[in-house]
């Protein structure tokens, strides 16, 4: 089976329209992909073989007739279980399918669909997306690909989309990201993660979790390929993909002034810190003007953080409103603290607002000396399941995980992950690139550059492929 689903997107794209491959054997390679390292890994929750080579069929219909409908035509995309997808249930992460409402296609999906992108599947969760290392206890852990001694968990909680990318079922992944779980995921899999700004794209047609928190992200391979999916997707984008992937690729590493994230870079796993530096030494040894700020607002951010932020009482409201019959069954991680989540009292909650609005006004100010914001995506190597087998040691290594990636979403960032480097563990290592709110293009246009100095993924991690 020739591996075309390792080319770039761009090359794939490109030979689709050439004639030298078809959206059906994209579509086969990935199922056969899937059955050969699926039942190890277990990134899906629910697969269609039949579906999706249906939906490659008709792209290539499509491109049989003359009918371009953009670089993502033919491409496999894996889609988070809490999206509504027309033909699959939705599960969120739940013991049993949830009401057929939640089957409805938002607007995310169905740009995918009129794009005729065929959909590989619907990937593992987190139970309603409420944690940061990828556990379910109901459906079982999705498998981290780069440890083949231990099960370490693949980040969540978009917990099996790092992993269809890894074992090359799909090109696109589909996720969402409240405190880091499109972020969280790309980085413990070694994969490129976007974080739309807040309100950029739509929450339609997907399981909330935090109304005034949750986006819509994607994860890819490489910046490019991410950059070519942003473009189908994004409706704020005017220009074709291809012009927006090009005018991107204008930026050059010299001279992007970085302002480093101190607070980011503390309390790291063995390796973590390191790697970052590393790759910082390389950009500025390219050009790159790196600045330490000082950000009382990452302080404060934090703090509310670990008091429950907006997501707890928000989450607890949806369940108790509108999932009620979901609450006996929740994951005991979870259920857990549901008690605190309920007690938080609507005066508190509107101070927490009131005071994350101000914060992120002050940050915005805070940055208008640099670029972009770096530090680890993930301060912390991906345990295994024996290490986070009780409620305290979930919670130990649950709130570390998700530290440097809440920072966005409470103080309304936009930001991108990518690969550049493998800790002492050997586990790949994240850097994130913050920018200020609807500024996605220039945290992408960031990350293509700084991917073209260090490397994608694969060059950077030294693998032939993201699946060992």
């Amino acid at each position: 089976m020739p591996e075309t689903l390792q080319q770039s997107l761009v090359d794939i794209a490109s030979d689709l329209r050439s004639g030298k491959v078809t959206a059906t054997a994209l579509a086969e390679e990935a199922n056969a992909n899937n059955q050969s390292r699926g039942p190890v890994l277990g990134a899906y929750k629910t697969r269609d073989p039949e579906r999706f080579l249906a939906e490659a069929r008709a792209a290539d219909a499509a491109f049989a007739a003359g009918l371009d409908f953009g670089p993502l035509q033919g491409i496999p995309v894996s889609v988070k279980d809490l999206y509504g997808v027309s033909g699959y249930p939705t599960f969120a992460g739940t013991p049993t399918a949830l009401p057929e409402k939640w089957t409805t296609e938002g607007p995310v999906v169905r740009t995918l669909r009129q794009s005729l992108a065929p959909v590989s599947g619907k990937t593992h969760t987190v139970e309603f997306a409420f944690g940061g290392l990828g556990t379910n206890a109901h459906w079982g852990t999705p498998r981290n690909p780069w440890d083949d001694q231990g099960h370490r968990v693949p980040g969540g909680s978009s917990a099996g989309a790092g992993v269809s990318l890894c074992e090359q079922s799909a090109l696109i992944a589909l996720g969402s990201d409240t405190a880091g779980s499109v972020r969280v995921p790309a980085s413990f899999t070694g994969v490129v993660g976007v974080k739309t700004s807040f309100g950029r794209w739509s929450v339609g047609g997907v399981v909330p979790l935090s109304p005034s928190l949750d986006t819509t992200g994607l994860l890819a391979r490489t910046v490019a390929d991410a950059i070519l999916a942003f473009a189908v997707i994004d409706p704020e984008t005017s220009v074709t993909p291809a012009a927006l992937l090009a005018g991107l690729g204008e930026l050059d590493v010299a001279g992007i002034r970085i302002g480093i994230c101190t607070r980011h870079f503390e309390e790291c796993s063995p390796g973590v810190a390191e790697a970052v530096q590393t790759a910082l030494r390389e950009l500025a040894a390219a050009g790159a003007e790196i600045v330490d700020i000082d950000l009382p607002e990452v302080t404060e951010a934090e703090a509310l953080f670990l008091r429950g932020g907006l997501a707890a009482p928000e989450f607890a409201a949806f369940i108790n409103n509108d999932m009620a019959e979901c609450k006996a069954t929740l994951d005991p991680n979870v259920a857990g603290r549901f008690d605190s989540m309920e007690a938080i009292t609507a005066i508190e909650y509107l101070k927490r607002r009131d005071q994350l609005m101000h914060l992120s006004a002050s940050i915005d100010d805070t940055m208008a000396d640099i670029d972009i914001l770096v530090g680890p995506t993930v301060p912390i190597t991906p345990p295994r399941l024996e290490e986070i087998a009780t409620p305290d040691s979930y919670r130990a290594h649950n709130l570390p995980a998700l530290r440097n990636t809440q920072t966005a979403n409470l103080l309304q960032l936009s930001a991108v992950t990518i690969p550049v480097g493998l800790d002492t563990a050997g586990m790949p290592v994240g850097m994130q690139i913050m920018a200020p709110l609807n500024e996605d293009e220039r945290a992408l246009a960031v990350a293509l550059s700084f991917e073209r100095t260090l490397g994608t993924g694969r060059e950077r991690l030294g693998v032939a492929n993201l699946c060992r």
